[in-house]
């Protein structure tokens, strides 16, 4: 297929609404966090490493994040 038979592109609303997403995650999760630092700041040093990389990493980060970039990429919600 040369250059003159491709489509035009069109750009996905999958991007710009995943990226909102995005947003609303990281703005509920540091208002979720910063609620929690009291709690949390009370707690030894090692369990707050463990709740923060729990709550960062996992939480928002692995769990949500991974079935939404991939439906940014595809329209699917599993790969």
């Amino acid at each position: 297929m040369n250059r003159q038979e491709r489509p035009p592109f069109q750009p996905s609303w999958r991007k710009p609404v995943g990226m909102l997403t995005i947003m609303v995650l990281i703005t509920a999760w540091a208002v979720l966090v910063g609620s929690l630092s009291g709690l949390i700041g009370s707690l030894p040093m090692l369990l707050q490493v463990l709740v923060y990389v729990f709550l960062g990493v996992i939480w928002i980060w692995i769990l949500p994040l991974r079935q939404l970039l991939a439906w940014m990429e595809t329209g699917r919600w599993r790969r």
